[in-house]
């Protein structure tokens, strides 16, 4: 019996020696295409300083990441969810549903979301009520809700181009289409007291009338935001929805609208008198700290001042910093790995 315990005791060790032998030796971060540039620009700066394996970093959308990051712990299941909005209540449930219990949330930053044509059309200046109008599947209309009978841009205000509504945005799994909805088309919604009585009245019905965006005239255009940019170029009269920082990338090609008379800039966006202004995001799935090779490593440079600090190389590519007091708890939450509580 005691040999038959030594045997089973032996392989058990092996077992678990296999397992860790088979740890990735890599870091794996998938999701928001907004995020994707920045973390890919930490990759590279990591790689070079660590002289590690280059991490994997994919665009999936913000959903899209948050889902496969919460489906489990291991190797299967990315290290990192980059998110371009909070996690909700609903994601963090099913993460701990699937054995995700330890996430640490770092806010790495602020970005804003622009209305863009090519450089050569003419200027909008949209006032926010005039998003839902033009954009919602269902808009009030006699004080009553109607699918959107809104064909061209004059149709929603004086002053608006006489141009189709064409625009081209980012789908449901991505995270600047959950940010948009919010900041552009619930908040538009919410300037008719009608809608706002929805909303006291009956939560739900109040979302399914105001957050699908109409079918005709709002075009899916995928998790790259460059192809969304490079088609605003090709398709006279279109417009583009995207994050800032692809705004800053292509400014030779693309100009942003103002909402409310409020251009999108660095000011703005940090201050938050930017309409569409929001936080950026990685989760840390703190199970995987000190598995998978370098992933404290990777964190630590996301945070650091060298990248995310006012003035760091992620500045250059359109991310927004935080102010310094909050730049700095993220580091400490970053070297401490501080689990983050359900949200609210």
């Amino acid at each position: 019996m005691k040999k038959l315990l030594g045997v089973c005791a032996a392989l058990g060790l092996l077992a678990g020696a296999g397992q860790a032998h088979a740890a990735r030796d890599y870091v794996w971060a998938a999701g928001s295409s907004t995020v994707f540039p920045f973390a890919t620009r930490v990759a590279e700066n990591y790689g070079r300083k660590t002289g590690m394996k280059a991490p994997k970093v994919e665009s999936l959308g913000t959903g899209g990441g948050i889902k496969l990051f919460c489906s489990g712990v291991g190797d299967n299941y990315p290290d990192i969810a980059n998110a371009s909005r909070p996690m909700t209540q609903a994601e963090f449930d099913t993460c701990a549903a699937n054995g995700v219990n330890d996430i640490v949330e770092l806010k790495v930053g602020f970005d804003g979301i622009v209305i863009a044509a090519d450089r050569n059309a003419p200027d909008y200046a949209f006032r926010l009520p005039q998003l839902y109008l033009a954009l919602g599947a269902n808009v009030l209309r006699g004080g009553k809700f109607v699918p959107n009978p809104y064909t061209n841009w004059n149709e929603i205000g004086p002053g608006l181009p006489d141009n189709r509504i064409l625009v081209y945005g980012p789908p449901p799994t991505s995270g600047t289409r959950d940010a948009f909805v919010e900041l552009g088309i619930e908040a538009s919604a919410l300037s008719y007291p009608t809608v706002r009585a929805l909303r006291d009245q009956d939560s739900d019905e109040f979302k399914q009338m105001t957050h699908p965006l109409r079918r005709e005239g709002w075009v899916d255009s995928g998790e790259n935001d460059n192809a969304i940019v490079q088609t605003l170029t090709k398709t006279p009269g279109s417009l583009g929805v995207f994050g800032y920082s692809f705004l800053e990338e292509n400014g030779d090609k693309v100009k942003a609208m103002s909402i409310d008379g409020v251009a999108p800039t660095v000011a703005t966006i940090s201050e938050g008198t930017y309409p569409l202004s929001r936080s950026i995001y990685i989760y840390v799935k703190k199970a995987h700290v000190g598995v998978t090779l370098g992933l404290q490593e990777f964190v630590n440079e996301f945070v650091s001042d060298a990248a995310t600090g006012r003035g760091g190389y992620l500045q250059s590519r359109g991310l927004i910093p935080l102010l310094p007091p909050e730049h700095e708890a993220m580091k400490s939450a970053a070297t401490q790995m501080t689990v983050m509580g359900r949200p609210d």
